[in-house]
Formats: structure tokens, C-alpha cells, sequence
């Protein structure tokens, strides 16, 4: 007869069995599927198995959240077949990479998420294979480490690593260890910097955007550089001899200066005194400029160079000669060669508008007038016009300087010796000193 202790102890070792039986049919025969939710399978697409098998566990972001249900053949390489937990949600286009756990294998499948958010991954649907990846097989690996280790010089490697062994030998303890305090503090540095740091990079990329812009100018300007550069190549010789001869042609004309120098002086003044007549006679310089080609173009018209000479004479007097003006001046024959005193106020008087002498002196611009001018009686400016006072404020007055008298006679006909010790005050004004600087020139 069967104590009740003993029927205890079947009672709980049935009890046992069953749980055990249970959990394995549920665990590992799949029998679960029958009698709660399974999730859903989403497939994906390998060139290869890499490994995996089923029931290999399937992760999201390293979280378990499946097992790989089926492997199945297709045409282009292996269709995997991932059931995923109820609740799992996988955005649409996620990567699913073959992984390793260890060296020894343990492969398992990756879901990798390109973003976050709806939409999700349902039931049925498919990573294509250009979202998959499989790891590199052991026989590709042995054969690309082998490739390395064989393409590596081994004379080169014993000296690399001698030098490793020379800089880590002794003795470079103490520099190491000076490297990696330093490194320390510059971190900190570094770090203590941050923000100055961050807006040198902001501020630099500007910097750096305005120069690629004007990266065109640049290459012009390196261009040009470049032309500049080869010319200066090229006449090498040239400036060689410059160097070599060039000291003793500066010696020379240090010793023309010195012997030169109490001449230099006045031949600067009158260059000045040239320079000032022309430059309030620019018009008429002009003038000349471009006339003077033209005649000289007709010269050759009058000589052509056949052993004739052709030239014309305009005998017809239109208009007719200015004679208004020059009462006052006695005619003479040619034979009468004898000094007289010339007629300074002789000139034409004629109205402006008279056909008379357009060509005449009285049509002439006067220094320092622009146009031409317009009609003037001897000895006078414009018409209308009168000189202005040398006491006048503001007032420039032109005249012709005599080098031989010390004289300057003004347009109305004033005749003025300003000399150097007195009378400036009196013609100059407030700007008499400028008289300090004038004065070297009229004597």
C-alpha cells in the first residue's frame, strides 16, 4: 500500500515533469505558436547565409527582439526570414547586418535604423539585399592577411621595428611620459577653450567660403606671378651684370652730382621756370603736338623726291588784313636797318565778329585763358576786361619773365622788377613768403 507521503512525492513530481515538458515544448519545439501571439516576420534579403541558422537571435540597436524563423534559397542568394516580437517597431528601410558575437561564430542578425519614426516595418515586408550585409567569411580573411603579411618587406619591418625598439627603449620613459602630461594639459586647454574654439571654426568657414570665391582671382594672381617670375629667371644675366657693374656706375654719378652740385640747383630753377611757362601754355603745346605731324607730312608733298618742288601761294587777300591799330607804327623799307624803337601798343582794334585778321595775334588765348579768346586791343586782355591789381586778394597775374633785364611785364603792359629784399610785402601780400622760394629764379 502506497503511504500518503509517497503519493506526495509522485503527486509533485508529476507536477514537476509537466512544467518541465511544458517549457521545453514551448521553448524549443515551437509549441508556443499555437497557443499565444508569435509577432510577425518581415524578411530579408542576404547575397549570402553568412552563417546565420534559424533560431539565431535576431537584435535592434543590440536589443533582442526576435529569432530567425526559416532560411530559404532564392536566385540571387538567401532569404531570411526574421520573426520579431509583438510591439517590436522597426522603421521602414532599416539595414539588417550578419554579426558575430565572438571570434568562434555565434551569428546573429542586426537591425541597423537609417532614422527614426513612422513609417514602420509590417508583416511581409522585405530588406532588399542592397540593405544587407554578411561579414567577411574566414577564408577571405585568411587570404587577405596572408596577401598583407607577404607584401610587408621584411628589411624595411626589422628597421621600423628597431626604431620602435630605440624610441621605446630605455631611457624614453621619462620623454613618454613628459608627452602624455603635456597632451593632458593641452586637452584641458583645449577644453577651457571650447567656445573661442568653436567660433574660430564658424568664423573660419566664412573665411574660407571668401576665399573660394575668389578663387579665380587667386589663379589669375598666381599666373601672372608666374609670368613675372620666369621673365626675372630669364634675364638673370641681366641683372648680374646690373649687380656687378651697378656700384660702379652709382660711384660715377655720386662723383657727377658732387662735381655738379653748386650747377644742379639752377638748372632745376630754370627747369621750374620752363615747366610753369608750359604748363600755363598746355593748350597751345597741345596744339602744336597735333599740328606739327601734319606738317611735317606736308613737307613731303612740297620736296617728292623726283628733282621738283610743288608748293602753292595764295595771292587773294579774304579775308583782308587787320589795319585798324597800327596808325602809330612808322613803316620802313627793308634798307632801313637802322635800332628804332618799336611800337608796343600796336595791334588789331578791331570789334569782335570783324572778318578782319581771324588768324591775328588779337585771337590768340593768352595764358591761363581757355577758348581761344576774343578780340583785344594792344597791350590789353579781353574785351571788357582789365587786368588784375597785384594788391588784389585771390589774384594771379601772368606775365613774361626777361632773364636778361630781371623784368616781368604783366599782360596790361606793367613792367615789374620785384627784388628779393624788398617790395614783396607789397606784392604779395600775406603769401610773401613764397617769394623765399621765388626769388633764386630771377636772378
Amino acid at each position: 500500500m502506497i503511504t500518503r507521503q509517497t503519493q506526495v512525492q509522485l503527486l509533485v513530481f508529476l507536477l514537476l515533469s509537466a512544467i518541465g515538458l511544458s517549457y521545453t515544448g514551448l521553448r524549443y519545439a515551437g509549441l508556443g505558436r499555437y497557443f499565444v501571439d508569435q509577432g510577425y516576420v518581415v524578411s530579408a534579403d542576404f547575397v549570402d547565409s553568412g552563417g546565420i541558422f534559424e533560431g539565431a537571435e535576431v537584435t535592434y540597436r543590440g536589443v533582442p527582439v526576435g529569432k530567425v524563423a526559416d532560411l530559404q534559397l532564392i536566385e540571387d542568394g538567401v532569404q531570411v526570414d526574421l520573426r520579431l516580437r509583438p510591439g517590436t517597431q522597426v522603421p521602414a528601410g532599416t539595414k539588417a547586418v550578419v554579426a558575430n558575437r565572438s571570434a568562434v561564430g555565434e551569428q546573429y542578425v542586426d537591425l541597423l535604423p537609417t532614422r527614426d519614426g513612422a513609417p514602420y516595418m509590417a508583416a511581409g515586408d522585405t530588406i532588399p539585399q542592397a540593405q544587407t550585409a554578411i561579414p567577411v567569411s574566414p577564408t577571405e580573411l585568411v587570404v587577405n592577411l596572408d596577401d598583407f603579411v607577404t607584401s610587408l618587406d621584411t628589411e624595411d619591418l626589422a628597421v621600423v621595428l628597431s626604431e620602435l625598439g630605440t624610441a621605446f627603449g630605455d631611457g624614453a620613459g621619462e620623454s613618454l611620459q613628459q608627452i602624455l602630461d603635456d597632451g593632458d594639459v593641452l586637452t584641458r586647454a583645449a577644453l577651457e577653450s571650447l567656445p573661442e574654439t568653436t567660433t574660430l571654426i564658424r568664423d573660419g568657414e566664412i573665411a574660407l567660403n571668401t576665399q573660394r570665391e575668389v578663387s579665380g582671382q587667386f589663379q589669375s594672381f598666381n599666373e601672372d606671378l608666374a609670368d613675372l617670375t620666369s621673365t626675372l629667371r630669364s634675364s638673370d644675366p641681366d641683372f648680374r651684370r646690373l649687380f656687378a657693374n651697378g656700384t660702379q656706375s652709382a660711384n660715377e654719378l655720386t662723383d657727377l652730382i658732387r662735381r655738379n652740385e653748386s650747377d644742379l640747383p639752377v638748372l632745376l630753377q630754370n627747369l621750374t621756370t620752363v615747366a610753369q611757362i608750359q604748363k600755363v601754355r598746355l593748350p597751345a603745346v597741345r596744339q602744336i603736338l597735333v599740328t606739327y605731324p601734319n606738317v611735317v607730312a606736308g613737307g613731303y608733298t612740297v620736296v617728292p623726291g623726283d628733282g621738283t618742288t610743288h608748293f602753292g601761294l595764295v595771292t587773294d587777300q579774304q579775308p583782308p588784313i587787320c589795319e585798324q591799330g597800327y596808325e602809330g607804327t612808322d613803316r620802313r623799307t627793308p634798307a632801313e636797318t637802322e635800332p628804332r624803337t618799336p611800337n608796343l601798343a600796336a595791334g588789331c582794334t578791331l570789334p569782335e565778329g570783324d572778318p578782319s585778321s581771324v588768324r591775328g595775334a588779337a585771337r590768340a588765348p593768352r595764358p591761363g585763358e581757355p577758348g581761344a579768346g576774343g578780340s583785344r586791343t594792344a597791350g590789353s586782355r579781353a574785351t571788357g576786361s582789365r587786368a588784375p591789381s597785384l594788391g588784389e586778394s585771390d589774384a594771379t597775374v601772368f606775365g613774361d619773365y626777361d632773364p636778361a633785364s630781371g623784368r616781368v611785364v604783366t599782360a596790361d603792359g606793367e613792367r615789374l622788377s620785384i627784388g628779393s629784399t624788398n617790395g614783396a610785402q607789397r606784392t604779395f601780400g600775406e603769401d610773401s613768403w613764397q617769394w623765399l622760394l621765388l626769388a633764386p629764379l630771377s636772378r
